[in-house]
Protein backbone atom coordinates (compact mmCIF):
# COMPACT_ATOMS: atom_id res chain seq x y z
CA UNK A 1 0.00 0.00 0.00
CA UNK A 2 2.83 2.48 0.84
CA UNK A 3 4.52 1.48 -2.46
CA UNK A 4 1.65 2.34 -4.34
CA UNK A 5 0.94 5.78 -2.10
CA UNK A 6 4.14 7.01 -3.28
CA UNK A 7 3.62 5.19 -7.14
CA UNK A 8 0.77 7.92 -6.96
CA UNK A 9 2.56 10.89 -5.16
CA UNK A 10 5.01 10.51 -8.17
CA UNK A 11 2.82 10.41 -10.67
CA UNK A 12 0.75 13.46 -9.49
CA UNK A 13 4.44 15.32 -8.90
CA UNK A 14 5.41 14.46 -12.76
CA UNK A 15 1.70 15.26 -14.29
CA UNK A 16 1.77 18.64 -12.17
CA UNK A 17 5.28 19.29 -13.77
CA UNK A 18 3.59 18.45 -17.44
CA UNK A 19 1.00 20.76 -17.10
CA UNK A 20 3.70 23.53 -16.53
CA UNK A 21 5.86 23.00 -18.65
CA UNK A 22 2.95 22.69 -21.77
CA UNK A 23 1.94 26.22 -20.16
CA UNK A 24 5.02 27.77 -20.23
CA UNK A 25 5.23 26.17 -24.19
CA UNK A 26 2.23 27.90 -24.66
CA UNK A 27 2.95 31.25 -23.68
CA UNK A 28 6.51 31.11 -25.27
CA UNK A 29 4.78 30.23 -28.98
CA UNK A 30 1.69 32.56 -27.97
CA UNK A 31 4.55 35.27 -27.73
CA UNK A 32 6.91 33.64 -30.52
CA UNK A 33 3.40 33.86 -32.53
CA UNK A 34 2.86 37.29 -32.20
CA UNK A 35 6.04 38.29 -34.12
CA UNK A 36 9.03 40.20 -32.66
CA UNK A 37 8.31 39.76 -29.36
CA UNK A 38 11.28 41.68 -26.99
CA UNK A 39 14.39 39.75 -26.55
CA UNK A 40 15.38 38.28 -23.60
CA UNK A 41 17.17 35.20 -21.29
CA UNK A 42 16.51 31.82 -22.46
CA UNK A 43 13.52 30.10 -19.21
CA UNK A 44 13.77 27.42 -17.85
CA UNK A 45 10.15 24.90 -17.45
CA UNK A 46 8.00 26.09 -14.50
CA UNK A 47 9.93 29.09 -12.77
CA UNK A 48 10.86 30.80 -15.97
CA UNK A 49 13.29 33.13 -15.18
CA UNK A 50 13.57 33.19 -11.45
CA UNK A 51 16.76 31.77 -11.15
CA UNK A 52 18.31 34.32 -12.11
CA UNK A 53 16.54 37.38 -9.97
CA UNK A 54 17.44 38.39 -6.82
CA UNK A 55 14.11 38.12 -5.33
CA UNK A 56 14.91 40.52 -2.42
CA UNK A 57 16.45 43.28 -4.57
CA UNK A 58 14.72 42.65 -8.56
CA UNK A 59 15.75 46.26 -9.66
CA UNK A 60 19.12 45.01 -9.35
CA UNK A 61 18.77 42.13 -11.79
CA UNK A 62 16.40 43.81 -14.07
CA UNK A 63 19.11 47.04 -14.48
CA UNK A 64 22.11 44.19 -15.36
CA UNK A 65 19.49 42.75 -18.17
CA UNK A 66 18.68 45.84 -19.73
CA UNK A 67 22.83 46.24 -20.35
CA UNK A 68 22.47 43.09 -21.90
CA UNK A 69 19.17 43.14 -23.89
CA UNK A 70 18.78 46.82 -24.32
CA UNK A 71 16.16 49.43 -22.87
CA UNK A 72 12.89 47.08 -24.00
CA UNK A 73 12.95 43.35 -22.79
CA UNK A 74 11.50 40.31 -21.83
CA UNK A 75 11.34 37.92 -18.28
CA UNK A 76 9.72 34.88 -17.74
CA UNK A 77 8.52 34.80 -13.72
CA UNK A 78 7.12 31.36 -13.25
CA UNK A 79 4.49 31.57 -15.92
CA UNK A 80 3.66 35.12 -16.30
CA UNK A 81 5.58 36.54 -19.24
CA UNK A 82 6.72 40.26 -18.32
CA UNK A 83 8.46 43.45 -20.54
CA UNK A 84 11.01 45.42 -18.64
CA UNK A 85 11.49 49.20 -19.71
CA UNK A 86 14.11 50.77 -19.28
CA UNK A 87 15.78 54.15 -19.16
CA UNK A 88 14.25 57.94 -19.34
CA UNK A 89 13.12 57.67 -23.24
CA UNK A 90 11.33 54.63 -23.31
CA UNK A 91 9.79 54.82 -19.90
CA UNK A 92 8.43 58.33 -20.46
CA UNK A 93 7.66 57.28 -24.35
CA UNK A 94 5.79 54.54 -23.19
CA UNK A 95 3.68 56.22 -20.02
CA UNK A 96 3.32 59.18 -21.71
CA UNK A 97 3.08 58.94 -25.54
CA UNK A 98 1.51 55.46 -25.13
CA UNK A 99 -0.66 56.56 -21.94
CA UNK A 100 -3.79 54.87 -23.23
CA UNK A 101 -1.88 51.49 -24.32
CA UNK A 102 -0.04 51.30 -21.04
CA UNK A 103 -2.60 52.10 -18.39
CA UNK A 104 -4.24 49.13 -17.03
CA UNK A 105 -2.65 47.29 -13.72
CA UNK A 106 -1.42 44.38 -13.86
CA UNK A 107 -3.30 41.45 -11.62
CA UNK A 108 -0.78 40.44 -9.58
CA UNK A 109 -1.87 37.64 -7.00
CA UNK A 110 -1.60 39.14 -3.69
CA UNK A 111 -3.15 42.39 -4.52
CA UNK A 112 -6.29 40.80 -6.40
CA UNK A 113 -6.12 38.58 -2.89
CA UNK A 114 -5.75 42.17 -0.68
CA UNK A 115 -8.60 44.59 -2.87
CA UNK A 116 -10.64 42.00 -5.04
CA UNK A 117 -10.00 44.29 -7.59
CA UNK A 118 -11.73 47.30 -5.81
CA UNK A 119 -10.30 50.52 -5.06
CA UNK A 120 -7.31 52.56 -7.25
CA UNK A 121 -3.69 51.31 -7.12
CA UNK A 122 -4.61 47.66 -7.82
CA UNK A 123 -8.07 47.83 -9.47
CA UNK A 124 -9.25 47.54 -13.41
CA UNK A 125 -11.46 49.65 -15.93
CA UNK A 126 -14.06 51.80 -14.94
CA UNK A 127 -14.05 51.11 -11.37
CA UNK A 128 -10.52 52.29 -11.24
CA UNK A 129 -11.62 55.51 -13.17
CA UNK A 130 -14.74 56.08 -10.61
CA UNK A 131 -12.93 55.26 -8.14
CA UNK A 132 -10.04 58.17 -8.70
CA UNK A 133 -12.08 60.47 -9.85
CA UNK A 134 -13.93 60.64 -6.98
CA UNK A 135 -11.10 60.10 -4.26
CA UNK A 136 -8.90 63.13 -6.59
CA UNK A 137 -11.91 65.35 -5.83
CA UNK A 138 -12.61 64.84 -2.71
CA UNK A 139 -9.13 65.15 -1.63
CA UNK A 140 -9.27 68.59 -3.40
CA UNK A 141 -12.18 69.29 -1.24
CA UNK A 142 -10.26 68.48 2.03
CA UNK A 143 -7.49 70.71 1.27
CA UNK A 144 -4.75 68.79 -0.87
CA UNK A 145 -2.77 71.83 -2.44
CA UNK A 146 -4.33 74.30 -0.25
CA UNK A 147 -4.15 76.11 2.86
CA UNK A 148 -6.68 73.97 5.01
CA UNK A 149 -4.46 70.69 4.49
CA UNK A 150 -1.10 72.82 5.01
CA UNK A 151 -2.31 74.00 8.05
CA UNK A 152 -2.97 70.64 9.64
CA UNK A 153 0.55 69.35 8.23
CA UNK A 154 2.03 72.57 9.79
CA UNK A 155 0.15 71.41 13.41
CA UNK A 156 1.83 68.46 12.89
CA UNK A 157 5.38 69.02 12.36
CA UNK A 158 4.63 70.57 15.75
CA UNK A 159 3.81 67.82 17.11
CA UNK A 160 6.42 66.00 16.11
CA UNK A 161 9.15 68.59 16.45
CA UNK A 162 8.31 68.81 20.08
CA UNK A 163 8.32 65.22 20.26
CA UNK A 164 12.06 64.75 19.18
CA UNK A 165 13.11 67.93 21.52
CA UNK A 166 11.65 66.19 24.34
CA UNK A 167 14.49 63.42 23.76
CA UNK A 168 17.09 66.36 24.54
CA UNK A 169 19.66 65.16 21.65
CA UNK A 170 19.52 61.30 23.37
CA UNK A 171 19.90 58.55 20.31
CA UNK A 172 16.86 57.67 19.10
CA UNK A 173 15.06 55.53 16.07
CA UNK A 174 12.72 57.91 13.63
CA UNK A 175 10.15 55.06 12.20
CA UNK A 176 7.59 54.87 14.35
CA UNK A 177 8.12 58.75 14.42
CA UNK A 178 7.64 59.48 11.41
CA UNK A 179 5.01 56.70 10.92
CA UNK A 180 3.10 58.37 13.34
CA UNK A 181 3.39 62.33 12.11
CA UNK A 182 2.71 61.27 8.22
CA UNK A 183 -0.03 58.75 9.50
CA UNK A 184 -1.87 61.31 11.07
CA UNK A 185 -2.24 63.90 7.74
CA UNK A 186 -4.28 60.50 6.46
CA UNK A 187 -5.77 60.09 9.33
CA UNK A 188 -7.03 63.66 9.72
CA UNK A 189 -7.86 63.78 6.03
CA UNK A 190 -10.25 60.82 6.59
CA UNK A 191 -11.94 61.22 9.76
CA UNK A 192 -11.36 64.87 9.98
CA UNK A 193 -9.27 64.95 12.78
CA UNK A 194 -5.53 63.54 14.65
CA UNK A 195 -5.33 60.79 17.26
CA UNK A 196 -2.55 61.45 19.94
CA UNK A 197 0.55 59.61 19.49
CA UNK A 198 0.21 58.11 22.30
CA UNK A 199 -3.45 56.63 21.07
CA UNK A 200 -3.51 52.42 20.78
CA UNK A 201 -5.09 52.46 17.60
CA UNK A 202 -3.00 54.89 16.26
CA UNK A 203 0.26 52.37 17.45
CA UNK A 204 -1.74 49.14 15.96
CA UNK A 205 -2.44 50.40 12.38
CA UNK A 206 1.29 52.34 11.83
CA UNK A 207 2.65 48.41 12.90
CA UNK A 208 -0.01 46.86 10.81
CA UNK A 209 1.39 49.28 8.13
CA UNK A 210 4.74 48.84 8.78
CA UNK A 211 4.96 44.76 8.75
CA UNK A 212 2.67 44.58 5.62
CA UNK A 213 5.07 46.56 3.71
CA UNK A 214 7.91 44.66 4.15
CA UNK A 215 6.00 41.64 3.65
CA UNK A 216 4.72 42.73 0.65
CA UNK A 217 8.01 43.14 -0.77
CA UNK A 218 9.63 39.41 0.67
CA UNK A 219 11.03 37.17 -1.80
CA UNK A 220 8.55 34.47 -0.37
CA UNK A 221 5.58 36.73 -1.30
CA UNK A 222 7.37 37.10 -5.13
CA UNK A 223 7.46 33.51 -5.42
CA UNK A 224 3.80 33.27 -4.00
CA UNK A 225 3.04 35.67 -7.21
CA UNK A 226 4.29 33.42 -9.99
CA UNK A 227 4.39 30.27 -8.74
CA UNK A 228 0.96 27.69 -8.50
CA UNK A 229 1.13 26.26 -5.59
CA UNK A 230 4.09 28.06 -3.77
CA UNK A 231 1.33 28.73 -1.05
CA UNK A 232 1.46 25.38 0.21
CA UNK A 233 5.23 26.30 1.11
CA UNK A 234 4.79 29.29 2.84
CA UNK A 235 2.33 31.58 5.38
CA UNK A 236 3.45 34.89 4.67
CA UNK A 237 -0.01 35.52 2.29
CA UNK A 238 -1.98 34.44 5.37
CA UNK A 239 -0.31 36.97 7.73
CA UNK A 240 -0.98 39.66 5.58
CA UNK A 241 -5.00 38.96 4.76
CA UNK A 242 -5.03 38.67 8.59
CA UNK A 243 -3.56 42.39 8.96
CA UNK A 244 -5.62 43.67 6.19
CA UNK A 245 -8.67 42.05 8.05
CA UNK A 246 -7.27 43.76 11.20
CA UNK A 247 -6.96 47.28 9.42
CA UNK A 248 -10.79 46.80 8.11
CA UNK A 249 -12.10 46.52 11.08
CA UNK A 250 -10.99 49.75 12.84
CA UNK A 251 -12.16 51.08 9.38
CA UNK A 252 -15.67 49.47 9.99
CA UNK A 253 -16.45 50.86 13.71
CA UNK A 254 -15.06 54.38 12.15
CA UNK A 255 -18.09 53.90 9.53
CA UNK A 256 -20.46 52.90 12.15
CA UNK A 257 -19.06 56.17 14.23
CA UNK A 258 -19.26 58.27 11.54
CA UNK A 259 -22.94 56.69 10.30
CA UNK A 260 -24.00 58.21 13.77
CA UNK A 261 -23.82 61.37 13.33
CA UNK A 262 -23.59 62.15 9.32
CA UNK A 263 -24.27 65.65 8.31
CA UNK A 264 -24.51 66.29 4.56
CA UNK A 265 -23.77 69.66 5.12
CA UNK A 266 -20.71 69.11 7.12
CA UNK A 267 -18.54 66.50 6.04
CA UNK A 268 -15.20 65.56 8.32
CA UNK A 269 -13.68 63.71 6.04
CA UNK A 270 -13.02 61.59 3.30
CA UNK A 271 -15.86 58.42 5.08
CA UNK A 272 -18.40 61.14 5.50
CA UNK A 273 -17.63 62.27 1.79
CA UNK A 274 -17.76 58.29 0.24
CA UNK A 275 -21.06 57.50 2.58
CA UNK A 276 -23.10 60.26 1.18
CA UNK A 277 -22.00 59.72 -1.91
CA UNK A 278 -23.12 56.13 -1.66
CA UNK A 279 -26.55 57.26 0.12
CA UNK A 280 -26.71 59.83 -3.58
CA UNK A 281 -26.04 56.85 -5.86
CA UNK A 282 -27.88 53.61 -4.29
CA UNK A 283 -30.03 52.84 -6.94
CA UNK A 284 -27.13 53.36 -9.89
CA UNK A 285 -27.46 50.31 -12.12
CA UNK A 286 -23.62 50.34 -11.96
CA UNK A 287 -22.68 51.14 -8.58
CA UNK A 288 -19.09 51.69 -7.06
CA UNK A 289 -20.26 53.15 -3.67
CA UNK A 290 -20.24 50.52 -1.57
CA UNK A 291 -18.27 49.65 1.25
CA UNK A 292 -15.34 47.53 -1.00
CA UNK A 293 -14.37 50.40 -2.50
CA UNK A 294 -14.03 52.59 0.49
CA UNK A 295 -11.96 49.83 2.80
CA UNK A 296 -9.85 49.34 -0.49
CA UNK A 297 -9.30 52.98 -1.25
CA UNK A 298 -8.78 53.86 2.80
CA UNK A 299 -6.16 50.73 3.11
CA UNK A 300 -4.32 52.01 -0.11
CA UNK A 301 -4.41 55.54 1.27
CA UNK A 302 -2.91 54.46 4.64
CA UNK A 303 -0.34 51.86 3.33
CA UNK A 304 1.29 54.43 0.22
CA UNK A 305 0.26 58.07 1.88
CA UNK A 306 2.10 57.07 5.02
CA UNK A 307 5.22 54.70 4.28
CA UNK A 308 6.70 56.02 0.98
CA UNK A 309 6.31 59.63 3.09
CA UNK A 310 8.01 58.35 5.98
CA UNK A 311 10.49 56.83 4.12
CA UNK A 312 11.66 59.69 2.02
CA UNK A 313 12.09 62.15 5.12
CA UNK A 314 14.35 59.29 6.79
CA UNK A 315 16.22 59.14 3.84
CA UNK A 316 16.22 63.17 3.88
CA UNK A 317 17.47 62.71 7.40
CA UNK A 318 19.97 59.84 6.63
CA UNK A 319 21.38 62.11 4.15
CA UNK A 320 21.93 65.10 5.92
CA UNK A 321 23.68 62.88 8.86
CA UNK A 322 26.09 61.17 5.60
CA UNK A 323 26.82 64.94 4.29
CA UNK A 324 27.01 67.25 7.31
CA UNK A 325 28.60 70.52 4.39
CA UNK A 326 25.48 69.74 2.56
CA UNK A 327 23.07 69.66 6.03
CA UNK A 328 24.67 73.38 7.00
CA UNK A 329 23.96 74.88 3.76
CA UNK A 330 20.61 73.75 3.96
CA UNK A 331 20.60 75.33 7.73
CA UNK A 332 22.01 78.48 6.29
CA UNK A 333 19.07 78.71 3.68
CA UNK A 334 16.55 77.85 6.34
CA UNK A 335 17.86 80.70 8.89
CA UNK A 336 18.29 83.00 6.07
CA UNK A 337 14.65 82.96 4.44
CA UNK A 338 12.58 81.86 6.78
CA UNK A 339 14.60 82.23 10.83
CA UNK A 340 12.37 81.72 13.47
CA UNK A 341 9.04 81.62 11.74
CA UNK A 342 7.08 78.69 10.96
CA UNK A 343 7.85 76.99 7.53
CA UNK A 344 5.09 77.40 4.82
CA UNK A 345 4.78 76.24 0.96
CA UNK A 346 4.94 79.91 0.32
CA UNK A 347 8.73 79.84 1.57
CA UNK A 348 9.53 77.26 -1.50
CA UNK A 349 10.11 79.18 -3.88
CA UNK A 350 13.07 81.11 -2.21
CA UNK A 351 14.45 78.11 -0.96
CA UNK A 352 16.17 76.51 -4.39
CA UNK A 353 18.84 74.50 -2.55
CA UNK A 354 16.46 73.23 0.54
CA UNK A 355 14.27 72.33 -2.57
CA UNK A 356 17.16 70.92 -4.54
CA UNK A 357 18.09 68.71 -1.66
CA UNK A 358 14.31 67.33 -0.85
CA UNK A 359 14.23 66.28 -5.12
CA UNK A 360 17.90 64.53 -4.71
CA UNK A 361 17.04 62.54 -1.76
CA UNK A 362 13.43 61.62 -4.04
CA UNK A 363 15.71 60.50 -6.88
CA UNK A 364 18.42 59.03 -5.08
CA UNK A 365 16.76 56.72 -2.28
CA UNK A 366 14.84 55.21 -5.37
CA UNK A 367 12.58 54.00 -2.85
CA UNK A 368 9.99 52.20 -5.67
CA UNK A 369 12.43 51.22 -8.31
CA UNK A 370 10.43 48.73 -9.89
CA UNK A 371 7.35 50.89 -10.31
CA UNK A 372 3.98 49.30 -9.68
CA UNK A 373 3.30 46.91 -12.51
CA UNK A 374 1.81 47.96 -15.83
CA UNK A 375 -0.12 45.67 -18.03
CA UNK A 376 -1.01 46.72 -21.95
CA UNK A 377 -4.79 47.30 -22.61
CA UNK A 378 -4.25 45.75 -25.62
CA UNK A 379 -1.75 45.13 -28.98
CA UNK A 380 0.91 47.74 -29.02
CA UNK A 381 3.69 47.95 -31.82
CA UNK A 382 6.55 50.17 -29.43
CA UNK A 383 9.84 50.47 -30.35
CA UNK A 384 10.02 47.87 -32.75
CA UNK A 385 8.25 45.29 -30.95
CA UNK A 386 5.27 43.82 -30.75
CA UNK A 387 3.61 43.77 -26.85
CA UNK A 388 0.60 41.87 -26.63
CA UNK A 389 -2.71 43.00 -25.19
CA UNK A 390 -2.27 42.08 -21.38
CA UNK A 391 1.44 41.55 -21.05
CA UNK A 392 2.56 42.72 -17.21
CA UNK A 393 4.94 45.69 -17.66
CA UNK A 394 7.29 47.09 -15.76
CA UNK A 395 8.25 50.54 -15.42
CA UNK A 396 11.93 50.54 -14.54
CA UNK A 397 11.77 53.73 -12.33
CA UNK A 398 15.49 53.30 -10.72
CA UNK A 399 16.99 53.17 -14.61
CA UNK A 400 15.24 56.75 -15.35
CA UNK A 401 16.21 58.37 -11.56
CA UNK A 402 19.55 56.85 -12.15
CA UNK A 403 19.79 57.96 -15.77
CA UNK A 404 23.13 59.11 -16.96
CA UNK A 405 22.08 60.77 -19.67
CA UNK A 406 20.13 62.81 -17.71
CA UNK A 407 21.65 63.60 -14.28
CA UNK A 408 25.55 64.34 -13.95
CA UNK A 409 26.10 62.05 -11.20
CA UNK A 410 23.73 59.37 -11.30
CA UNK A 411 24.94 57.29 -8.01
CA UNK A 412 25.75 60.36 -5.41
CA UNK A 413 24.00 62.30 -3.52
CA UNK A 414 24.20 65.99 -5.69
CA UNK A 415 21.86 68.44 -5.38
CA UNK A 416 22.97 70.83 -7.48
CA UNK A 417 20.95 67.69 -10.16
CA UNK A 418 18.15 70.35 -9.95
CA UNK A 419 19.98 74.11 -9.77
CA UNK A 420 21.50 75.96 -12.63
CA UNK A 421 24.36 77.56 -12.92
CA UNK A 422 23.02 80.73 -10.76
CA UNK A 423 21.77 78.59 -7.97
CA UNK A 424 18.28 78.69 -9.01
CA UNK A 425 15.90 75.44 -9.34
CA UNK A 426 15.04 73.81 -12.28
CA UNK A 427 12.47 71.01 -13.26
CA UNK A 428 14.10 68.03 -14.60
CA UNK A 429 11.39 65.52 -16.73
CA UNK A 430 13.42 62.70 -16.02
CA UNK A 431 12.50 63.25 -12.24
CA UNK A 432 9.33 60.90 -11.87
CA UNK A 433 8.90 58.86 -8.64
CA UNK A 434 5.45 59.12 -8.29
CA UNK A 435 5.42 57.50 -11.96
CA UNK A 436 3.92 59.58 -14.85
CA UNK A 437 1.01 58.78 -17.27
CA UNK A 438 -2.28 57.43 -16.36
CA UNK A 439 -1.42 56.06 -13.03
CA UNK A 440 0.54 58.83 -11.56
CA UNK A 441 0.61 58.62 -7.60
CA UNK A 442 -2.88 60.50 -6.28
CA UNK A 443 -1.08 61.91 -3.75
CA UNK A 444 1.55 63.12 -5.11
CA UNK A 445 0.55 66.88 -4.49
CA UNK A 446 -0.04 66.12 -0.82
CA UNK A 447 3.09 63.98 -0.87
CA UNK A 448 5.43 67.70 -1.95
CA UNK A 449 3.48 69.15 0.81
CA UNK A 450 4.45 67.01 3.18
CA UNK A 451 8.36 66.46 2.48
CA UNK A 452 9.35 70.17 2.51
CA UNK A 453 7.13 71.22 5.71
CA UNK A 454 8.49 68.27 7.06
CA UNK A 455 11.64 68.10 5.95
CA UNK A 456 12.43 72.13 6.64
CA UNK A 457 10.71 72.03 10.18
CA UNK A 458 13.17 69.74 11.43
CA UNK A 459 15.72 71.40 9.89
CA UNK A 460 14.86 74.19 11.34
CA UNK A 461 14.71 72.55 15.21
CA UNK A 462 17.40 70.04 14.47
CA UNK A 463 21.21 68.70 13.44
CA UNK A 464 21.25 65.59 13.08
CA UNK A 465 24.30 63.32 13.89
CA UNK A 466 25.33 59.78 14.53
CA UNK A 467 25.42 58.80 17.69
CA UNK A 468 28.52 59.40 19.70
CA UNK A 469 29.40 55.41 20.47
CA UNK A 470 28.86 54.78 16.47
CA UNK A 471 32.20 53.89 14.42
CA UNK A 472 30.42 54.11 11.25
CA UNK A 473 27.58 55.84 10.24
CA UNK A 474 25.78 53.51 7.30
CA UNK A 475 23.70 54.35 4.58
CA UNK A 476 22.28 51.62 3.39
CA UNK A 477 18.90 50.10 1.59
CA UNK A 478 16.28 48.05 3.76
CA UNK A 479 13.77 45.64 2.01
CA UNK A 480 10.17 45.91 1.74
CA UNK A 481 7.41 46.81 -1.16
CA UNK A 482 8.88 50.51 -0.58
CA UNK A 483 12.55 50.98 0.08
CA UNK A 484 13.47 53.26 3.53
CA UNK A 485 16.80 53.37 5.18
CA UNK A 486 17.88 50.66 7.72
CA UNK A 487 16.73 51.70 10.71
CA UNK A 488 19.63 53.20 12.99
CA UNK A 489 19.81 55.32 15.92
CA UNK A 490 20.36 59.43 15.73
CA UNK A 491 20.79 62.22 17.62
CA UNK A 492 18.34 65.10 16.96
CA UNK A 493 20.24 68.11 18.81
CA UNK A 494 18.22 70.95 18.94
CA UNK A 495 19.70 74.33 17.26
CA UNK A 496 17.51 76.85 19.54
Amino acid sequence: MDCSYCTLTLYALCMLLVVHILKSLKLWTSNASSGNFPPGPWTLPVIGNLHMINIKRPNETFMKLAKKYGPVYSLQMGNVKIVVLSGYETVKSALVDYADEFAERAHVRIFEEINQGWGIPFSHGENWKAMRRFTLSKLRDFGMGKRTIEDRIVEECGFLTRKLASLEGKPTELTIKTHFAIGNIIISIILGHRLDYEDPDLFKVMTIIDENMRLLGSSSIAMYNFLPGYQYFTNVHIKIMKNIRELHTFFNDKFVEHLKTLDKDDQRGYIDAFLIKQEQVKKNVAPYFHENNLLSVLTSLFMAGTDTTSSTIRWAITFMVQKPEIQKRVHAEIDKVIGSAVPRIDHRKDMPYTNAVIHETQRLANILPVNLPRETTTDVFFQGYNIPKGTHIIPLLESVLHDGTQFEKPRSFFPEHFLDSDGQFIKKSAFMPFSVGRRVCVGETLAKMELFLFFTSLMQKFTFQPCPEMKEFQVKRATGLSIPPIAQKICCVSRI
